[in-house]
């Protein structure tokens, strides 16, 4: 067997928050070969598999008593150019930042929004990851994943996945899928979103009227840096409630008591709420537990942080109390984003 197995491994390099806590199993996936290993491993000692990417959308609060496959395949390939549009496949272990900026050196359009999101290739159309107004689905093409349950390599379409907000069949089908490569349709001509946030706002302070790629990626990047904190230096998950949808009658009763409430009606009739407004005005924003590191981040309200000592337990805790003061003040149900185990 190919496949390195190590037992007792700390996870503490291998999530984005920093908690440490440790692995019964430990082994990384360079190929498909290695996943089918991990699979076969997984059953002869009767461990669960848990696969993991970058780490950044997990909250681990307890030893992981199973095999824990961290996905490090690598490889990026041109698979198509009609001179307009190219499918572009990349390897689930591709660090999906650095794949954003490849694609802008090769001259495509398409991703620039999604610039500095951390985490892996293979992990965004779990999540259906999304940014400045666009989501992995208005670029997606197709990917290859694993189906647990028959050992069968499988192709999924866009309209396969069942992208919804921050979900897709991947998520709700937790445990069943491993996915191996991503396929994207990216655009050589720029067709570039600039409306959402203050994006152009932005790129005009910088005397940027007819912005590239580039400029976009760069103002996303700056952005991002002065709301978000670095998880090499600040232990976070980024965004950690999605923003909610909510029924018109409750969004319009809000904004009577509400007037400065962030909101933004949907196509459905539904109106979606700014999470990390509700946070803020309900006097979290820079909020930090006595005796422990959890704490929300000074500048963004959305981002739960581990100041360096923090468990996930005590994580989860301060989430769940943000999550019933909400609902209490509101009348307003705050859903997290990441992962828990």
């Amino acid at each position: 067997m190919t496949l390195q197995v190590q037992s007792a491994v700390s996870l503490k390099p291998f999530n984005t928050f920093g908690v440490d806590v440790q692995a019964k199993a430990f082994a990384e996936a360079r190929s498909d070969d290695d996943v089918r290993q991990a699979l076969a491993f997984s059953a002869e000692h009767g461990l669960p598999l848990l696969v993991i990417g970058g780490g950044s959308n997990l909250l681990l609060t307890a030893d992981i008593q199973a095999l824990v496959l961290r996905m490090a395949s690598r490889g990026v390939r041109l698979l198509a150019d009609d001179g307009e549009q190219v499918i572009v496949e990349a390897e689930a272990g591709e660090l999906w930042h650095p794949f954003v900026l490849w694609s802008l050196e090769q001259g495509l359009s398409g991703l620039e929004n999604l610039s500095l999101i951390p985490g892996t290739v293979g992990a965004a159309p779990m999540q259906n990851i999304g940014a400045y107004g666009v989501e992995i689905k208005d670029v997606f093409h197709s990917l290859t994943a694993l189906d647990r349950q028959t050992g069968q390599l499988l192709e999924f379409s866009l309209g396969d996945c069942a992208f919804a907000y921050r979900d897709s069949v991947f998520k709700r089908e937790t445990g069943r899928w491993v996915i191996l490569r991503v396929r994207f349709v990216l655009s050589r001509a720029a067709h570039l979103h600039l409306e959402y946030g203050p994006v152009r706002q932005r790129l005009d302070e910088q005397g940027i009227g007819q912005p590239t790629p580039k400029d976009v990626s760069l103002a996303i990047c700056a952005i991002r840096s002065e709301k978000l904190p670095d998880p090499a230096v600040l232990g976070n998950a980024g965004s950690f409630f999605k923003n909610p949808l909510v029924p018109a009658a409750l969004a319009a009763e809000l904004k009577r008591h509400y007037p400065g409430l962030i909101a933004y009606p949907q196509d459905d009739g539904q109106v979606k709420l700014a999470a990390g407004w509700l946070i803020e005005h309900a006097g979290w924003k820079g909020y930090r537990d006595a005796g422990n590191g959890a704490g929300v981040h000074r500048l963004q309200s959305l981002v739960l942080v581990n100041y360096g000592n923090a468990t996930g337990l005590q994580l989860l805790n301060l989430a769940q109390r943000i999550q019933n003061d909400i609902a209490q003040r509101y009348n307003v149900q705050l859903e997290m984003e990441p992962n828990l185990y």
